[in-house]
């Protein structure tokens, strides 16, 4: 069996019009788009169309010889001289509207065509909708009051007609102008509007970049530098005790391999996570939280740093995110502990809930204290109130963000009597 193909016009017709590569919608759609592209375009058009009326009307005249024909050299240029600057009416519409206006009483005094009528109407309609109403009025005044003039010189008997004629072509474009000018602002106000929400939504997504960022500069940076700090203090006292105490050393070394591989471990997430657009990648590793500051105190002894562990009771059911932050805190300024407190200091970690309630009120508030004695040494004291400015680095600065990202207060400084205190308290529950 043959596939015959079809020769009939209507078949051909049929397939351009539904598979061709345009449609005829399309094709009006993208003559549309372009004439509004290119306004002057459609102007000149219009503007020749006019033309085109006058002459024939001309050479009617002049055929019929009803009335005194008038000579071509004088007729021509009246009504290229009214019609061309209608090509520019856009751009400069009130220029444009008071030329029209004095040619336009030249091309009606010499009785050349409706032309002149059909010009001053469009004068109207550019008017109102490229400049303003109050322009509009102005000028709708005095073309009637030229036209009642000319009508008047004239001595027309039909002047009422022409009269009433005028008054009602001049309002249709008044009103026509109206309204185009009325949707032209309703477009301008939705796109300022779109514009804007672009921007908010823009500057909405900046900001949560900003915070994702400095997030996930806190994590690296509790990460990092916890693990490092525990790596040096236990390396140093490793090449100080590898010849007289060789169990030493290799308790440290054994802390210095386990500290490495957990803050591995924690950056392979962090990065896994970052890498997963999707968020298809589960954590490897659960995030620490306040139950973890057992272990987290176990390895800081290990360290090198005796700490003294005092945990309420009701900790198990507070938020993940403030649970960790709470870890975090505690991370940092044990670290900072080990890190600046000297050998032979000691720290203390209370961390507690009060106001505590089965309503969850806003009263319920987990409290970080954290605790060294400097190893005896005293310090000049600075405010711990938070009245004063604290000295300190990112640890400091990342514990202040921690608190603040939940609605909390955190302050450090010189404890009295020696040693470091930090404080913070950070509500359980967001308030609304």
């Amino acid at each position: 069996m043959r596939l015959i193909p079809c020769s009939h016009r209507m078949c051909d017709r049929r397939w351009t019009r539904g598979h061709g590569p345009a449609t005829y919608g399309e094709r009006v759609r993208r003559f549309s788009l372009w004439m509004r592209a290119h306004p002057m375009v459609g102007d000149s058009i219009v503007a020749g169309l006019l033309l085109l009326i006058d002459i024939l009307f001309f050479a009617i005249n002049n055929a019929t010889e009803e009335v005194p024909p008038k000579p071509w050299f004088v007729a021509l240029p009246v009504d290229a001289a009214l019609v061309l600057p209608l090509v520019f009416r856009r751009r400069y519409p009130l220029t444009v509207a008071y030329a029209v206006l004095v040619v336009g009483g030249v091309h009606a005094g010499l009785e050349l065509g409706v032309s002149s009528l059909i010009a001053s109407g469009i004068s109207v309609y550019s008017v109102i909708v490229y400049v303003g109403r109050r322009q509009g009025a102005l000028y709708f005044g005095l073309m009637l009051a030229a036209s009642v003039v000319q009508l008047g010189v004239q001595n027309r008997e039909d002047w009422l007609v022409s009269s009433v004629v005028t008054v009602l072509l001049m309002a249709l474009c008044w009103l026509l102008g109206e309204f185009v000018g009325a949707r032209r602002a309703y477009h301008a106000e939705v796109e300022a509007r779109l514009h804007l929400l672009e921007t908010e939504r823009d500057q909405a997504a900046r900001i949560a970049v900003g915070e994702e960022r400095g997030r996930i500069a806190r994590e690296l940076h509790d990460v990092v530098a916890h693990a490092v700090s525990v790596i040096v203090v236990q390396a140093d006292g490793a090449s100080y005790a590898i010849r007289s105490n060789p169990e030493i050393a290799e308790r440290a070394v054994r802390t210095i391999s386990e500290t490495g591989r957990g803050a591995l471990a924690e950056l392979r997430r962090l990065l896994e996570v970052l890498r997963d657009e999707e968020n298809r990648i589960e954590p490897r590793v659960p995030q620490p939280n306040a139950a973890a500051l057992a272990e987290l105190a176990d390895r800081m002894r290990t360290a090198g740093l005796p700490v003294q562990l005092d945990l309420g009771d009701d900790l198990a059911d507070i938020p993940a995110g403030v649970s960790l932050g709470v870890y975090r805190i505690v991370q940092e300024s044990l670290t900072n502990t080990l890190k600046h407190a000297g050998q032979g200091a000691r720290a203390h970690v209370r961390v507690w809930r009060s106001g505590a309630t089965d309503t969850a009120e806003t009263g319920d508030t987990v409290h970080v204290e954290v605790s060294d004695d400097g190893a005896g040494r005293a310090r000049s004291l600075v405010p711990t109130d938070g009245s004063g400015p604290v000295p300190g680095g990112n640890g400091l600065i990342g514990m202040r963000e921690r608190a603040n990202v939940f609605g909390g207060t955190l302050t450090a400084g010189p404890d009295f009597g020696g040693g470091w205190r930090v404080r913070a308290s950070l509500p359980v529950r967001l308030t609304t």
